[in-house]
């Protein structure tokens, strides 16, 4: 079906300016961040001249400061009148024009991220590390008092020898429980497991050696090294060696979220979008659910048997109700049911936590699961694009999304990691293929 598109055009020179910068590179700035279903093709000439007398060929090339450029903007005849406001304000040299043009099909690939992305352009630059010989009590109070939860170990001259994560602590170094849990630990507790900390030193509980990457490096490496090695965050170096950077995937997501398109925006002007991979494919639809009269203390016992952090609450007919974490469990619980702790510990054995079970199921009764549950959770329809979930996950900060369908049935849950590695692989044959 013919559509109705406009060509914008701009005739200028290559050495105009404006604002200080190079027309050129302003007039294509302005267009992605417009984020319009638009294309923009900047053409040199070998050769022209103007109203006012300038000439360049190429024979008086080197002559020549200002050889001339043109300027195509094509995008939907709808779009036009907004896109020109600003390009009025920027062409001080030049000749701006438009005329009509009749599009028979305008066909694009989604892609998490631009390509040429670098990794310097998406790091966060000057990371907190700590040192090899730093006690294992400093980088728990370090992490507890970040939204992270992982660091890079670093030798004397600052170059990355090993990561600590989580998993690092409560494994090799003995942290009984998540921070999430920790940063919610009664002062003695907290300062009891600091002291146990305090005897180790980082280099004798990080993982190594560091898997890196370069500031320099395409961004899509970084993602296929950080997904081929299972991995959250990446140390970032320099030419030297040095760290410069961290990489986790949650600066992925920010720079996904800041440089994609308006999808929506796009789809409304019947431009075909190839490659679209949406939340229905990924989601995990074996996630544990409770009924919203489950006893609490039942709730408790699936979170640790089945090593998870979250169930859902829906009621008969499948909707979601709400959702309990180990964290809620923990905030409420505490005080009435001290064993709450013991359950949850990683450092507990088998016997001793079915004694605490049964003193937390002797101590909370039948509290239903509904007393607790956090509701009004943030969600996404199973029809989602993967984009539209990360943007989601990002704005609120969140590492797993509960998925539900148009009646607010729920479906199944999505994970960071899931959406990165769909997205990406996505993106990869798209490269592959270019």
């Amino acid at each position: 079906m013919a559509q109705s598109y406009v060509v914008i055009e701009i005739y200028t020179g290559e050495g105009t300016k404006y604002d200080g910068k190079y027309l050129s590179e302003v007039v294509l700035d302005y267009v992605r961040k417009l984020k319009t279903p638009a294309r923009c093709v900047v053409f040199k000439g070998i050769g022209g001249c103007t109203e006012n007398g300038d000439v360049s060929t190429e024979k008086i090339m080197d002559l020549s400061i200002n050889q001339p450029v043109k300027i195509e903007i094509v995008l939907p005849k709808v779009e036009a009148d907004a896109v020109m406001v600003g390009l009025q304000e920027m062409v001080t040299d030049g000749i701006l024009g438009i005329r009509p043009l009749t599009v028979i099909a305008h066909r694009t690939p989604k892609r998490l991220f631009p390509p040429q992305t670098r990794v310097k352009d998406v790091m966060t630059p000057q990371p907190v590390s700590v040192e090899t010989g730093a006690p294992v009590d400093r980088v728990m109070k370090t992490l507890l008092s970040k939204k992270f939860t992982g660091v890079p170990v670093v030798d004397a001259e600052n170059r990355p020898v090993g990561v600590i994560s989580q998993t690092d602590l409560i494994y090799r170094a003995g942290m009984p429980v998540r921070l999430a849990l920790m940063a919610q630990s009664e002062p003695d507790r907290l300062n009891t497991v600091m002291e146990k900390l305090a005897q180790k030193a980082s280099q004798n509980i990080m993982t190594a050696p560091a898997i890196t990457v370069q500031e320099t490096d395409p961004l899509t490496h970084a993602v296929d090294t950080m997904l081929k090695k299972s991995v959250k965050r990446l140390p970032v170096v320099n030419a030297a060696g040095y760290l410069t950077g961290i990489l986790s995937r949650m600066d992925i997501f920010q720079t996904i979220t800041r440089a994609a398109p308006d999808w929506d925006r796009i789809q409304n002007h019947h431009i075909h979008i190839e490659n679209a991979k949406y939340v229905s494919e990924i989601m995990r639809q074996n996630t544990q659910t409770v009924a919203p009269e489950t006893p609490v203390h039942e709730v408790l016992t699936r979170i640790d048997t089945d090593d998870i952090q979250r169930v859902a609450v829906v009621d008969p007919n499948g909707r979601l109700m709400g959702l309990i974490s180990d964290r809620n469990l923990l905030i409420a619980f505490s005080d009435q049911a001290p064993g709450i702790w013991e359950v949850l510990s990683k450092r507990v054995t088998f016997s001793a936590k079915s004694k605490h079970a049964g003193k937390v199921r002797d101590k909370l009764g039948d509290q239903p699961a509904k007393a607790v549950m956090k509701t009004d959770p943030i969600t996404i329809d199973e029809t989602a694009g993967i984009d539209e979930a990360i943007s989601r996950m990002t704005q609120h900060n969140i590492k797993r999304l509960p998925v539900v369908n148009n009646q607010g049935i729920f479906k199944g849950m999505i994970s960071r990691e899931a959406l990165l590695k769909k997205g990406f692989s996505a993106m990869k044959e798209l490269i592959g293929n270019g």
